[in-house]
């Protein structure tokens, strides 16, 4: 075996020494200072989003709700924070591998809502966007704030313990979305047949006649649909504690002999006098409606049964059905079938009526 003295010298060291290698063809032992010089350091792993809260192509998700997002790692210090579209004011929050969105607001109903996050120089690639739209508001929130300002025959109260902050927005928009549990408690001295229409939860007559009455006083159409805009206006009075200053009406045209108009205000029998409905050619409209035009004063025209035409003054009208309203016109007597689909009244009573027929009155015609 033949036998070799190698010089090894120590990187940096400045040391020189010699080690004994076999001429066996294998390698002596190198120094440790030697092998470390020639590892190579670990690749960074790249950011990647591993996954989003609420997940991408979510229909009907929480409009006030948090936004999550997870990462394979921390975002760096450096990297830019993700972005939401359309923009809304909130906060920002890195914790470990996460990132969260806190709205100060949120999201109004049906938002179709893109979140990204960009890179050093602003771009997005691809994996790196996410979207989800936000649920409609609840129609139970809506009949509690209705009930809350005075637009239904009912009030209603939060549980113990599940009272909302009234004046502040983010609430107002987190309850929109998920209502908090209370009870409604009917006002007393109305008929059977209001109560018959109440649906807690789902769309009925007395929502739709609350929400007529008001659109009316804020400005809006008055058609009994609870709009984006109807929403706005109603979490706006809601916080502002915007009550209904004109009571609670709901009125019965009664097509028996006699013909009879009675309305119910506050839990009282307000009124009722005799009235004329529609002839058989041309009937008042059997059902529940609510009154979505009012006006003093108007000249009504149309054509008469036998093709002529007519323009006749009125007063103290309130429109209910198309064409039919509850209003004054002279004649000679009351009580029987004489209008061309409308609910006439003798002129004190018709003004006595008119403001216990606010808008959103139900009236219903009996067969």
């Amino acid at each position: 075996m033949a036998w070799a003295f190698i010089a090894v010298i120590a990187v940096g060291g400045g040391v020189t020494g010699a080690v004994l290698a076999t001429g066996g063809g294998h390698p002596a032992p190198r120094a440790a200072g030697h092998l470390a010089s020639k590892q190579t350091a670990p690749r960074p792993v790249p950011l990647r989003m591993l996954s989003v809260s609420p997940a991408d192509g979510t229909p009907n998700a929480d409009g006030a709700g948090i936004i999550t997002v997870t990462f394979n790692k921390p975002l760096p210090a450096s990297a830019p924070l993700p972005r939401v579209s359309p923009a809304v004011t909130g906060t920002w929050r890195r914790e470990g591998d996460t990132v969260t969105f806190t709205p100060s607001t949120g999201f109004v109903a049906r938002t179709h809502v893109i979140l990204s996050v960009p890179t050093a120089d602003g771009t997005v690639r691809s994996g790196y966007e996410s979207s989800f739209t936000t649920a409609g508001y609840s129609t139970l929130r809506l009949q509690q704030l209705l009930a809350q300002l005075g637009y239904l025959p009912m009030s209603w109260h939060p549980d113990l313990g599940a009272a909302i902050d009234s004046g502040s927005a983010t609430a107002q928009l987190a309850a929109a979305y998920t209502p908090p549990p209370g009870t409604f408690t009917w006002q007393g001295g109305y008929p059977k047949e209001l109560y018959s229409f109440w649906r807690p939860g789902s769309d009925n007559l007395l929502e739709k006649g609350a929400i007529t009455g008001f659109q009316a006083d804020h400005g809006l159409t008055p058609n009994g649909v609870a709009s984006p805009a109807v929403w706005a206006a109603l979490l706006k009075a809601a916080a502002a504690n915007d009550r209904n200053t004109h009571g609670y009406s709901y009125a019965i045209a009664d097509q028996g002999s006699p013909e009879t108009l009675t309305i119910w205000h506050d839990g009282h029998d307000a009124f009722s006098s005799l009235t004329n409905t529609g002839i058989s050619i041309d009937p008042t409209p059997v059902g529940t409606f609510p009154v979505y035009l009012k006006l003093p004063f108007q000249v009504m025209q149309g054509t008469n049964p036998d093709g002529s035409s007519y323009a006749d003054p009125v007063q103290w009208v309130s429109y209910f059905s198309g064409g039919s309203a509850v209003h004054y016109i002279a004649r000679g007597s009351y009580g029987y079938p004489q209008s061309l689909g409308c609910v006439e009244l003798p002129y004190n009573a018709a003004e006595q009526a008119y403001p216990i027929l606010p808008y959103g009155t139900l009236v219903t015609v009996t067969p």
